[in-house]
């Protein structure tokens, strides 16, 4: 699920935080020619005895090597290089530098620029797990000292659910264009991702962005990213019941909804009696009421004048003359057709309301299922009950085989929630706050706490009958990726 949560809107909200002064000196706002997008520093010899040197990467590409030395062979040329590994390792060399002459008390300093193609060598040298190095001197001169860059400062950091792991790779791919660096750490469950959150505050992030496990035990994790002058973004999940959120980027969840309710208006046209069978996502997932709040407004004008009959929740049942539900009345439904985002638990719950219906409520069921893994299992709960001759099933996500099923008609239809644009987006106000400025913002939702400036990326409905336009044409999946055909496949 990439889902987004729901909230009162107001438009024109703005935006205020003072950084920490200790991130100010750090990064420079606006940005200019010499704004740091990432740093990494060494300290020479035992401990840093003979000195330390600090590499910076600037937004414009380039960068510098600040190198200050100490106890070091007096009034000595001694010859500087980078290279890849440890100082027990020793790899590849990366950049020679001139030699530097120390003073007549075995001190030096000096910045030497970085050219772009230098700079791109060290990021792509530190990548993942890589290392390098710094070495002055050799041993005529007294002996090579030596220390391994480690991260000083990414003015970025992310943490994401560990089950998102494709989002790292689109953040890294939208933050190219930036300038800026950046650390994505995958979080397990609400207690690593304050773990991450805290280490890269330690790392001197200046923004966060996150998508919380859990919107309201990331509060505290937001709060002390605020205390340490980062602005916060939440990303397609929003964190609730604090203010330390300052912008909030995700999906239209009522707009999500609202797609998967008319696919089904529009599949049962002007005929009445049709069997609906409802499913949400989690029951204490925020974004599960947006979605079926959504869908709600849609179909219960459907269900009032019985083009659709509810047969799997007394709850909805008992409230399908209501227009607008509270969120009480939403989360009495949600928590009876909850699936907790769960296969394995959409198809039991699938199977047990086929099973406490007659034929005659079955034969053709139209499916409100929350996301593409629910439409799945739902999906092959309705194909192994013989009473079912034809189903209708929404979705959402666009997953690979969800659209596989859409072109085999197991699935009707999914919401594309485009993640390339989610990550530009994101990024792009991560930007803006980096250099001084307030993200552009289209409303805003309330947290319980405050109204979070929001924008909205576009979704898209796609059906068997728009998978090339939509998935293929757009570059997100290849030709490949799906057998059959389908309406335009070249």
């Amino acid at each position: 699920m990439r889902a987004t949560s729901r909230g009162r809107r107001r438009l024109g909200v703005g935006l205020s935080l003072s950084m920490a002064a200790i991130l100010v000196m750090t990064v420079a706002a606006p940005a200019g020619a010499t704004t740091v997008g990432e740093s990494w520093r060494a300290k020479i010899g035992s401990a840093g005895i003979n000195g330390t040197a600090t590499i910076q990467a600037y937004t414009t590409g380039s960068g510098s090597l600040a190198l200050k030395l100490a106890r070091m062979r007096p009034a000595t040329y001694l010859p500087v290089t980078l290279s890849k590994g440890t100082c027990a390792s020793v790899g590849s060399t990366l950049i020679t530098f001139p030699a530097i002459r120390t003073t007549s008390t075995g001190a030096a300093a000096r910045t030497s620029s970085l050219t772009v193609a230098q700079v791109a060598k060290l990021k792509a040298a530190t990548a993942g797990t890589g290392k390098i190095a710094i070495r002055v001197g050799r041993s005529t001169t007294g002996g090579v000292k030596c220390g391994v860059f480690t991260v000083l400062y990414v003015p970025i950091g992310i943490v994401v659910p560990s089950s998102w792991l494709p989002e790292g790779a689109r953040f890294q791919d939208a933050l190219k264009a930036s300038g800026y660096g950046v650390q994505v750490l995958l979080s397990q469950d609400s207690a690593t991702e304050a773990a991450d959150v805290r280490a890269l505050i330690g790392r001197g992030i200046m923004v966060l962005i996150l998508a919380p496990q859990d919107g309201a035990a990331a509060a505290s994790a937001a709060d002390e990213a605020r205390a340490a002058g980062s602005r916060v973004i939440a990303y397609d999940r929003l964190i609730l019941g604090t203010a330390a959120v300052d912008y909030y980027v995700t999906f239209d969840s009522l707009a999500v909804g609202a797609a998967q309710a008319q696919y089904l208006i529009e599949k049962a046209g002007a005929t009445k009696g049709n069997n609906l069978y409802l499913y949400a996502g989690n029951a204490v997932d925020d974004n599960s009421f947006g979605f079926f709040e959504g869908a709600w407004k849609k179909l219960q004008p459907r269900i009032a004048d019985g083009t659709f009959v509810i047969r799997n929740s007394s709850e909805a049942v008992a409230l399908e003359g209501t227009a607008t539900l509270t969120r009480d009345q939403q989360g009495r439904i949600v928590g009876q057709v909850t699936t907790n985002w769960d296969f394995g638990q959409a198809r039991s719950l699938a199977e047990r309301n086929l099973a406490d219906v007659p034929a005659a409520d079955k034969r053709t069921v139209f499916i409100l299922a929350p996301n593409d893994s629910t439409a799945q299992a739902i999906a092959e709960a309705v194909a192994a009950d013989p009473a079912v001759m034809k189903a209708y099933v929404t979705g959402q996500d666009a997953d690979k085989a969800s659209i596989q099923a859409i072109i085999d008609g197991k699935q009707g239809m999914t919401v594309f929630k485009d993640p390339r644009a989610l990550a530009k987006d994101t990024v792009a106000a991560a930007g803006a706050f980096l250099q001084g400025r307030t993200p552009a913002a289209t409303t805003s939702y309330n947290n319980g706490a405050i109204d979070v400036p929001f924008k909205t990326s576009a979704i898209v409905t796609v059906t068997r009958d728009n998978v090339q336009a939509a998935l293929i044409d757009s570059g997100y999946f290849l030709v490949s990726d799906f057998s059959g055909s389908w309406p335009g496949k070249p």
